[in-house]
């Protein structure tokens, strides 16, 4: 050991401050167990500061400026503004204070718990032994019982077009100085697809080029339909069936390839890459403990265990699905499996929400995996067309809709694509998580008028007896 380095015990220590790292430290400092977090950037991790709460953030105000702009020519509501501006400068102060009051709040609960938290880059040594490097200050050594991987992903780079310049990933498309002429988008995904709506409402030329024949390819087509409308309506231009080839010479412009073979190039001056993201696995010795994997991902059983004795794992740096909910559980779940309690990690489903408009929400078995797995089911929709709350806030686009065993009516599954449908996503994880049937749903009186009606009559429907339809 270096005669500058710091030598500290602790029980767990968990590296990486995101939002699994950050609910499993302060779990386990609850339940009384001596941890420490090393987090090398800022907490709350990609979700936090560059992903999940940033861009709901910029959405939000793009929704903002664009819904301002159509009352200009007035509306059916009666109201008229004049021409509408924006301050982009504005508009990302605003993000970025929420951001910093959140992860002020996160840094704050950690203090409150006990967590003793380094800003610094772990290097690990062994199964119990992680260097952190501290800038200012001397090196520090810290033996553990059990050690938690929470590193997290990171953006997918194109070889062919790697980041800096116009390139750019989710980061830096989140905190712009102001809107390009021409934003470009590789990928029809959703992280893609969030930002290329919000960058178009906020004013700039969208494109989005997709090598596969239809956006949101994790998504059942039913779904995308409405979305794939809203970008026609939006002006978003779509290249589906397209590979890029890199940049032009120079510079200026995307070289795209279609399916038959055919050159053509898009001229951009803001190339959003957003092909995707992979687990976080180089970079702090991960390698020197030889942990068995599942491709690029770190390989866990049921209960986050790696395949080294007391080193668990958690989050995105575990493969998919790459979501902040589920981190969070598994985080959880480890700090109390560490204080001896008895958890495994088996939900019955993990909700998805795309936050493109509309929005989209999907848990559970969609009726094409249900068919997959051999089940016979019912499926049924019911259209927000048919729903009052939805016609009061102007959105009668989409449908929820239900899959369940047709022998005895449980639910296996929810899918909605509308206006804020995301906020549908806890009833259906709840109905999932606790064994709901058809009957448990159309029984149970929901509030009038909420778009949550429409979960009670798309089970209503499913038993043949929908009574707004």
């Amino acid at each position: 050991m270096n005669a500058t380095s710091v030598l500290t015990n602790t029980t767990l220590l968990v590296i990486g401050g995101g939002p699994g790292g950050y609910i499993a430290a302060i779990r386990a400092a609850q339940l009384g167990i001596a941890t420490t977090l090393i987090e090398g950037d800022q907490l709350g991790g990609t979700c936090l500061n560059i992903g999940c709460i940033p861009s709901k953030a910029l959405i939000h105000a793009a929704e903002e400026f664009e819904k301002a702009g159509h009352y200009t020519k007035g509306s059916a509501l009666g109201i008229t503004v004049q021409s509408p501006s924006i301050d982009v400068a504005q508009t990302v102060r605003w993000k970025d204070g929420i951001v910093a009051k959140l992860t002020g709040g996160v840094a704050a609960l950690l203090k409150k718990n006990g967590v003793q938290v380094i800003k610094g880059w772990a290097n690990i040594i062994d199964g119990k032994t992680v260097e952190v490097k501290q800038e200012g200050a001397a090196t520090q050594r810290f033996i553990c019982q059990h050690l938690l991987l929470a590193t997290g992903s990171q953006a997918v780079e194109l070889p062919n077009m790697p980041f800096g310049g116009n390139v750019i990933s989710a980061t830096e498309a989140l905190s712009p100085t102001a809107m390009p002429k021409h934003l470009l988008v590789v990928g029809g995904g959703y992280i893609g697809l969030e930002l290329g709506i919000a960058y178009r409402k906020l004013g700039a030329e969208v494109s989005v080029v997709e090598s596969l024949d239809r956006i949101l390819p994790a998504y059942d087509q039913d779904l995308t339909k409405a979305v794939a409308v809203s970008l026609q309506k939006l002006g978003v231009k779509t290249h589906l069936g397209c590979t890029v080839q890199g940049l032009n010479q120079n510079g200026n412009a995307v070289k795209v390839k279609n399916a038959q073979g055919e050159e053509s190039e898009i001229v951009a001056d803001k190339i959003l890459v957003a092909v995707g993201r992979r687990p976080r696995t180089q970079g702090f010795g991960l390698e020197s403990l030889m942990l068995d994997m599942a491709g690029r991902a770190v390989k866990i059983d049921d209960q986050c265990r790696t395949s080294m004795r007391d080193v668990w794992a958690i989050g995105d740096v575990t493969g998919e699905p790459m979501l902040a909910h589920r981190a969070m559980a598994q985080g959880e779940m480890v700090a109390e499996i560490i204080a001896g309690k008895k958890r495994h990690f088996m939900p019955a489903a993990i909700p998805a929400v795309c936050f493109t408009d509309p929005e989209i929400v999907v848990v559970g078995q969609t009726p094409n995996e249900a068919q997959a797995a051999g089940l016979d089911c019912i499926t049924a929709m019911f259209p927000f067309s048919a729903n009052g709350r939805a016609m009061t806030l102007e959105a009668t686009e989409g449908f929820v809709r239900v899959v369940a065993r047709r022998d005895n009516h449980l639910i296996l599954g929810w899918q909605a694509v509308g206006k804020s449908v995301s906020e549908l996503s806890a009833a259906f994880g709840l109905s999932i998580e606790m064994g709901a049937t058809l009957e448990d749903i159309a029984g149970t009186i929901h509030a009038h008028p909420t778009l949550g009606e429409a979960v009670q009559e798309a089970a209503m429907r499913a038993l043949g007896h929908a009574l707004h339809i």
